[in-house]
């Protein structure tokens, strides 16, 4: 409240995300700062995607103190704050339908296995397109630069940077900030964190990306593919688990540098990475990225050495010491896709898990017979094939719980149907004359 006052605050959004990922707000004045943070702001719960029904409708919204930050693109009227919240029931239980909420669960079982922390650094990917006469977003990008490029073939460099700016007066630590091989598509990367706090950033800076592209008569977008024929968008995530201050993934015994533990969650995630393909991959769209030739991954394969394989483990050691899985798109609600990632790695540890030999081959230039010899299997080709997966393990939908995974499936159910029935323009174009 001394925050408030000092930064001369008048509004205050209570921030939250539903099933999808999508970010939702109630508004309150600062007058009723005190009255939220008893934890007594209530909300309608019905009208929000995969929550409940209209006769139980009433939610509370319980702030996370550590989110409270100014945005720095208000203030002519007296600036805006927000507070990321919990999701909780009118009995005082966490809403199990919240995706923080089922994060929290899944860290708790870490935390019982003995690790205090999961670390993420996840690397999100977005395009700039122009806006038409009408505010609409169009299919133009801005720049014709490719990755790593400046200006002036980089025409995105001042919005990025200015995004990156904004970040920064938000608190958070950029490593680094390029153009992506697409044209108009870019990569900003921040500082790793601890699980729940690398997913609200994801969430952040998903918000500021596009509050500042619009400023620059610019649509940001996290759709995974927007265009055919180049790279689609992806959020590679690194993660690692901690015992207080040491990397539990780190070995110096190791010929790889890798823990037995580290061995044994990679092979979860290996294990369980088509079926939680759906939580990191979430929409129809995300599988026109994951097909050979654009860099995306299609194969649940691992290496140490090339970028072709679902999860690749850097060069770097110590504390350091990670791997980098590469299938999830920034269309994921990120709290689901991280809780998965860790469920997956932790029934490999559980398990003790035994880790196939790494693919050191290109993958790509390997035929299904070298790939069916060297037991690779591909990623869900379809969001249908991948609801299919998740609906079969029993370890991916114990670690959403019954609410979250009913509410998703049905939802995404819907959205296959949708797409399957709708006559594309692709159909047209191929048949109209054809027959």
């Amino acid at each position: 409240m001394k925050l408030a006052k000092e930064e001369d605050v008048r509004y205050i959004r209570l921030q939250f995300s539903d099933l999808l990922g999508t970010i939702k707000n109630v508004e309150i004045p600062v007058s009723q700062l005190e009255k939220a943070l008893d934890n007594k702001m209530m909300f309608d719960g019905s009208s929000i995607e995969g929550f409940v029904r209209i006769e139980e409708s009433d939610m509370y919204l319980y702030p996370e103190l550590d989110t409270w930050v100014v945005f720095p693109w208000t203030g002519e009227e007296g600036k805006v704050a927000r507070l990321i919240c919990d999701v909780y029931s009118p009995d005082g239980t966490p809403f199990p339908g919240d995706p923080r909420g089922v994060l929290k669960k899944v860290l708790k079982e870490a935390e019982d296995l003995g690790f205090t922390s999961m670390n993420v650094g996840p690397e999100p990917e977005f395009f700039l397109f122009k806006l038409d006469q009408k505010g609409e977003p169009t299919l133009e990008v801005n720049d014709k630069g490719g990755y790593f490029d400046f200006a002036p073939l980089d025409l995105g460099e001042n919005c990025r940077r200015d995004i990156v700016i904004t970040l920064e007066q938000m608190g958070f630590e950029i490593e680094a900030s390029h153009h992506e091989v697409a044209p108009g598509q870019h990569e900003i990367d921040f500082k790793y964190a601890n699980a729940i706090e690398a997913a609200d950033n994801i969430q952040t800076f998903k918000l500021v990306v596009k509050t500042i592209a619009s400023k620059y008569g610019l649509h940001a977008t996290f759709m995974p593919k927007p265009l055919y024929g180049v790279n689609g968008s992806g959020m590679h995530c690194h993660q690692s688990l901690f015992k207080g201050k040491e990397n539990a993934f780190f070995d110096d015994t190791d010929e790889l540098g890798l823990s037995e533990t580290a061995k044994h969650y990679l092979a979860g995630i290996l294990k369980h990475a088509r079926s939680f393909a759906a939580i990191t991959n979430p929409t129809v769209n995300s599988y026109k990225r994951l097909v050979p030739g654009y860099e995306a991954p299609c194969y649940v394969a691992w290496s140490a050495k090339n970028r072709s394989p679902l999860v690749r483990v850097p060069a770097s050691r110590g504390l350091s010491t990670r791997i980098e899985l590469r299938n999830p798109d920034p269309a994921a609600n990120p709290y689901l896709a991280l809780a998965v990632m860790l469920a997956a790695g932790l029934d490999g540890i559980k398990n003790k898990l035994e880790l196939a030999p790494p693919t050191n081959r290109n993958i790509y230039i390997m035929n299904e017979e070298d790939r069916n010899e060297a037991g690779i299997q591909s990623l869900p080709s379809t969001l249908k094939e991948a609801i299919d997966e998740l609906k079969k393990s029993e370890v991916i939908i114990n670690s959403l719980g019954d609410h979250a995974v009913t509410h998703f499936i049905e939802a995404k159910e819907i959205e296959w149907d949708m797409f399957r029935t709708q006559v594309h323009p692709w159909e047209r174009d191929q048949y109209i004359s054809m027959y």
